[in-house]
């Protein structure tokens, strides 16, 4: 072989290993782009179950308004928040928080407890928020393996190039609402 075919060769393997690179990060930030997807569908959902939710416990325990607003402001500033960032793990964090509150106000109402329409709602909730958790974990494992990719070498070097950047993990705080998912007794 000559040395223009050794030189084309390499080159060769050079421009496949760049496109091999910049699709690999594509696939990537698209999975994680629709993992974040998944989290917003079931925040949604949660918070489309709540004004249900506090409207259901009201009508029982119409004495405990300073709960129902505080559960109305986290939702709404959960719902205002925006992307997977700490403010809005926090403001996730805040909401579980006014959420336990709202059960443990229904402890003191059996009639509440046994209201088959506080049940139905209460058991959505606790699936919705099973379904958050799964959501959040498969999201930050699809950042990671993109943080990953974009740190080692010599991947750094087409992500630089490209301008891929890292994404934020959606993680919870460490308060104790945030490390306890909502509790549904019955």
């Amino acid at each position: 072989m000559d040395i223009l075919t050794i030189i084309l060769i390499v080159l060769g393997i050079k421009i496949l290993w760049i496109i091999f690179a910049y699709n690999s990060f594509v696939r990537l930030i698209n999975r994680t782009k629709e993992a974040w997807a998944d989290i917003e569908v079931q925040l949604k959902r949660r918070y489309d179950l709540i004004p249900n939710l506090v409207n259901t416990v009201k009508g029982y325990a119409t004495h405990e308004s300073s709960a129902f607003e505080n559960v109305t402001k986290a939702r709404s500033l959960a719902m205002g928040a925006q992307g997977p960032t700490e403010d809005h793990a926090k403001a996730e964090n805040m909401l579980s928080g006014t959420l336990k509150s709202l059960f443990a106000i229904s402890e003191a109402y059996p009639e509440l407890k046994a209201n088959q329409n506080f049940l139905a709602l209460q058991g959505e909730l606790s699936d919705t928020e099973n379904k958050i958790q799964a959501a959040r974990r498969f999201y930050n494992g699809n950042v990671r393996d993109l943080n990953i990719a974009i740190e080692s070498f010599p991947n750094n070097v087409i992500a630089g190039i490209f301008k891929f950047a890292k994404m934020e993990l959606f993680d919870v705080a460490d308060d104790d609402a945030a490390q306890n998912p909502v509790e549904v007794k019955f």
